[in-house]
């Protein structure tokens, strides 16, 4: 079976063996499939290592994006000099086939299903709601973390355009369990300058 998701990122190489992408001409591309589309594309080069500034801009426009759809817009926008941000075609390419790969193990476990869960109205507002909290970890500056909220906000964007209720009720508990990992994280944090002293007495 095909996803959606995977003949968007088809169509989007073939274009891109043509000339260079930018976020806007995905987003008019694919219409109100863009917001999932566009943030998956700017979350997953998180999953590898990444030179450093990209996590602000990056997480900033999927932060923008899930907000909208928190507050119910089906029609993304994002401000002009964003929208018009060309990824390097190389680098685009790049993205696009690793999404690709990830893609083909998604669509052994994506399918439209739960259809009462995924087609209800306030599910898009509550899946933007995650997606924006995700980011919020993302951007976060806790070191080595950046692949987890990854994680939920992929699963999140797949199970979104593929109407999949139970990918998305996954992808809630999953949600849950990297906030609670971020919790323990951040005290771990917050508790390191008071132990040390003690550790190396």
């Amino acid at each position: 079976m095909h996803l959606r998701f995977s003949q968007d990122i088809k169509s989007l190489l073939q274009r891109l063996a043509d000339q260079p992408l930018t976020l806007g001409d995905i987003l008019a591309e694919t219409s109100e499939r863009g917001f999932s589309l566009v943030i998956a594309l700017l979350v997953l080069p998180f999953l590898f290592p990444m030179p450093p500034g990209f996590t602000g801009p990056f997480g900033g426009a999927c932060l923008i994006l899930s907000v909208q759809m928190l507050l119910g817009r089906r029609s993304p926008w994002l401000p002009k000099k964003i929208a018009n941000y060309q990824f390097p075609r190389a680098f685009a390419q790049v993205i696009l086939q690793n999404l690709r790969r990830i893609t083909k193990i998604l669509e052994k476990i994506a399918r439209p299903r739960w259809g009462k869960i995924a087609n209800h109205p306030w599910v898009w507002r509550f899946n933007g709601f995650c997606i924006s909290w995700l980011a919020i970890l993302l951007i976060s500056p806790i070191p080595l973390t950046n692949p987890f909220p990854t994680i939920g906000i992929l699963l999140l964007a797949v199970a979104t355009i593929e109407s999949d209720g139970l990918l998305m009720c996954i992808s809630y508990v999953i949600t849950v369990l990297i906030t609670l990992l971020f919790g323990f994280i951040g005290y771990a944090l917050w508790l390191a300058p008071s132990l040390l002293p003690s550790i190396f007495k």
